[in-house]
C-alpha cells in the first residue's frame, strides 16, 4: 500500500486529488493549514504550514510519495512578498526535507499561467524551458516560475520528480473560490458583462486530480504535463454560462490597454484603501492577454491522460455558485448533477 503525503490537500484540487488516492487504496496524509471542507476517514490531517521545516519533516515519516500542491493561488494579497514566501519558499522546504527523507516520487503541481510568454512558443511549453524570472507578468506567476525551477533543478541533480499543471479547474465543492470559479462567479452577478475576451482552457477538476496522479505514477522525471481539457474563448464560456443559467446579459468586449489601466486602478484601491481583493488585477489582465491555447496531447499519449467535456462540471459549478438562488434564473440545482 503506498503511503502519501499531499501537501495542500484541503484545497480544491486536493480534496479532489486526496479522495481519488483513498479509492487507489493509498494510505493518505494532508499537510495543510485549514481543515477540510470534506474530510474523509482514511485520511489522516495534519494541520501544519510547508514553511514550517519540523513540521514538514514531521509529516514526511513513512512516506513513499508526495504530492505538492501547497500554495498561495489568486493574484492579490496585500503583502505581495506572501507569493515569494509561500509558493518559492515552501517549495524549497519540501523539497529539501523529502530529498533527505529519500522519498521514491514526488510531484510538483504548476500553473498554467507561467507558460504563456510575450512571445508565444509552443516549444517552450513542449521542451519545458522556463522563462526569466522578469518575462512573468506579476508576483504570483514569477514565484510559481521560481517554484518549478526549483522543481526542475531538483530533477536534474537526480531526485524523481515530476511536474504537473493543471489549467483552469472548475466542478463541484470549490468552497473557497479559487480564481476560475470567483472569475465565472464575478460575470454571473453582472447585468451588464464587460470582458476582456482572451483564450482559457477549463478543465473539470477531478480530470486535474486524475492527472496528476498519472503524472506520479507514469511521467517522466523533470518533464512538464499540462493537465486540462477544451481551449475555448472567455466569450464562448459566457455564452455557454448564459444558456446553462438561463440568465443572459449583454456582453460588452473591452480592449486589453482600457482593461489593463481598470484593473490597475482596482488594485491600487484594494491595496491602499480596502484591503479586499479586487474584482480584477494587472497582472490577471497580463496573464489574459498573453493566454494562448495550451496542448494536452503529452499527457495524453504519454500518461494515459484523457480528459472529459467541460461542460457538465461548468454546469456544477454554476449550480454551485448560484446556490439556493438558483431557482430565481430557472436552474435547478437539483438537476445538475452527472456523474
Amino acid at each position: 500500500m503506498t503511503r502519501v503525503l499531499v501537501t495542500g490537500g484541503s484545497g480544491f484540487i486536493g480534496q479532489h486529488l486526496v479522495s481519488a488516492l483513498v479509492e487507489r487504496n493509498c494510505t493518505v496524509r494532508v499537510l495543510d493549514l485549514k481543515p477540510p471542507t470534506r474530510a474523509l476517514l482514511e485520511v489522516q490531517y495534519v494541520r501544519g504550514s510547508v514553511l514550517d521545516s519540523a513540521m514538514v519533516n514531521e509529516a514526511l515519516d513513512g512516506v513513499d510519495q508526495v504530492y505538492h500542491l501547497a500554495g498561495l493561488p489568486g493574484m492579490w494579497l496585500p503583502q505581495k512578498n506572501d507569493f515569494h514566501a509561500v509558493n518559492y519558499g515552501g517549495t524549497e522546504v519540501v523539497i529539501s526535507a523529502a530529498r533527505k527523507r529519500g522519498i521514491a516520487r514526488f510531484l510538483h503541481c504548476s500553473t498554467e499561467s507561467i507558460l504563456f510568454r510575450r512571445r508565444p512558443s509552443e516549444d517552450f511549453v513542449t521542451h519545458n524551458a522556463l522563462p526569466p524570472a522578469d518575462d512573468m507578468p506579476g508576483p504570483y506567476t514569477r514565484s510559481k516560475m521560481l517554484a518549478e525551477r526549483l522543481a526542475t533543478q531538483a530533477a536534474a541533480s537526480g531526485f524523481p520528480v515530476v511536474i504537473g499543471c493543471p489549467t483552469m479547474p472548475i466542478g463541484p465543492h470549490d468552497h473557497n473560490l479559487t480564481p476560475p470559479a470567483a472569475m465565472l462567479r464575478h460575470f454571473l452577478d453582472k447585468r451588464l458583462q464587460f470582458y476582456l475576451d482572451f483564450i482559457v482552457n477549463l478543465v473539470d477538476v477531478r480530470d486535474a486530480a486524475t492527472g496528476l496522479i498519472l503524472a506520479m505514477e507514469r511521467g517522466q522525471v523533470g518533464h512538464r504535463y499540462v493537465l486540462g481539457s477544451e481551449c475555448i474563448s472567455l466569450n464562448e464560456v459566457l455564452r455557454l454560462m448564459a444558456r446553462l443559467s438561463c440568465r443572459f446579459s449583454p456582453l460588452v468586449p473591452v480592449p486589453r490597454r482600457l482593461a489593463e489601466m481598470t484593473a490597475a486602478v482596482l488594485e491600487f484601491i484594494a491595496d491602499h484603501i480596502t484591503r479586499r481583493p479586487p474584482s480584477a488585477t494587472a497582472e490577471g489582465v497580463r496573464i489574459a492577454s498573453r493566454a494562448t491555447a495550451l496542448s494536452i496531447e503529452k499527457a495524453q499519449r504519454e500518461l494515459g491522460y484523457a480528459p472529459r467535456p467541460v461542460e457538465p462540471a461548468l454546469r456544477e459549478t454554476i449550480a454551485h455558485l448560484l446556490g439556493a438562488a438558483g431557482q430565481n434564473y430557472g436552474f435547478s440545482p437539483a438537476t445538475t448533477s452527472v456523474y
